[in-house]
């Protein structure tokens, strides 16, 4: 099933010269980009992209973060892409992510984890409308 799914390639990919790495192992797996911009977000586009987090005790920090610096969002399309890229980004930690995984061979952080994928069919619609409206359907 061909499924769109909204990526970000947080700013420590961007500060750290990762974003071709990280956007080759999404095309080599037969991912197809549909939209990409490089963005700075506010405080505001963090809080409606991490709605469910806000309140929680680790938000502050990832708030920080994530408008630390530039990062690249994107929307993959191809058969189960929802899927396809959880299993390529690896576990949210990636001190104990899996080898071979984006997170497991380049992170060594549960916050500066490199990338954000949508995690459902609801969220990667809501997050596409989010970051992309031309493209929400």
């Amino acid at each position: 099933m061909t499924q769109r799914t909204l990526v970000l390639l947080k700013p420590d990919t961007v500060r750290r010269g990762l974003v071709g790495e990280v956007l080759s192992r999404f095309e080599a797996k037969g991912l197809s980009i549909v939209a990409m911009e490089l963005r700075h977000i506010d405080a505001g586009k963090a809080d409606e992209h991490y709605a469910e987090h806000v309140e929680r005790d680790f938000y502050p920090p990832l708030r920080d973060f994530v408008t630390s610096g530039p990062l690249v969002a994107l929307v993959l399309e191809g058969d189960e892409a929802i899927e396809v890229v959880r299993a390529l980004n690896g576990a949210t930690d990636g001190r104990k992510a899996a080898p071979g995984t984006i997170r497991g061979d380049l992170s060594l952080s549960n916050r500066e984890n490199l990338v954000h994928g949508s995690d459902s069919p609801d969220s990667a619609a809501r997050e596409i409308a989010m970051w992309f409206p031309q493209l929400a359907l």
